[in-house]
């Protein structure tokens, strides 16, 4: 359905839902949280929830226009978001500090926690998807839902890592490093192509 019908469809809120949390993949981010919080860079969980529901809300109206106006296309706002989350990614893998928490208290919540992690240009481009697909309260809806689930994510990561214990939390921080890692190569890879090809 075009997305600037307005009606509430079941079927579609529950597809918008699905496609954002398999992108937004706040349960895989879990471990990137947890080692921030433990490396003592504080995070707001109402305000990362706040922030990231703000800014999907913004681009999804006003994303093609903001992108336009500064001369810059999606693939070139991916490639950005891959080299962030590329640092992320070294960051755990080899438990060095590249972010420092010079910023103010609270800082590490705007980024990267909310940019490119939360909202990054893989769910601004999922957005865009399904804008022209589904109907707008429908994907709203499915928003916020994926909003509600982050917040209690963020607000109960330490509760998890007490329950699994700092062994499997630290395994787990490997293992999503190198995952992060391959997939800010993919994203950089795929649209740093599109780039190059736009120049040829």
């Amino acid at each position: 359905m075009n997305g600037m019908d307005f009606y509430f469809d079941l079927q579609e809120t529950i597809s918008a839902f699905v496609v954002l949390f398999a992108v937004i993949d706040v349960t895989g981010l879990l471990p990137v949280f947890i080692d921030y919080q433990d490396r003592g860079m504080k995070i707001s969980a109402p305000k990362a929830a706040l922030f990231s529901l703000a800014t999907f809300i913004a681009f999804l109206f006003v994303g093609d226009f903001i992108l336009q106006l500064f001369q810059v296309d999606i693939s070139s706002f991916a490639v950005a978001g891959a080299l962030v989350i590329f640092v992320m990614a070294i960051e755990m893998i080899f438990g060095i500090q590249i972010f420092r928490n010079d910023g103010p208290e609270g800082s590490a919540t705007l980024v990267p926690i909310v940019f490119p992690l939360i909202a990054g240009a893989g769910s601004f481009t999922a957005l865009l998807s399904l804008r022209a697909l589904y109907s707008l309260p429908n994907i709203l809806i499915a928003l916020v839902l994926n909003i509600i689930i982050v917040y209690f994510v963020l607000r109960y990561s330490a509760v998890v890592e007490r329950i699994c214990g700092k062994a499997f939390v630290y395994v787990l921080r490997k293992f999503f490093g190198i995952i992060l890692l391959a997939i800010s190569v993919r994203m950089f890879v795929s649209n740093i192509s599109e780039l190059l090809r736009k120049f040829q």
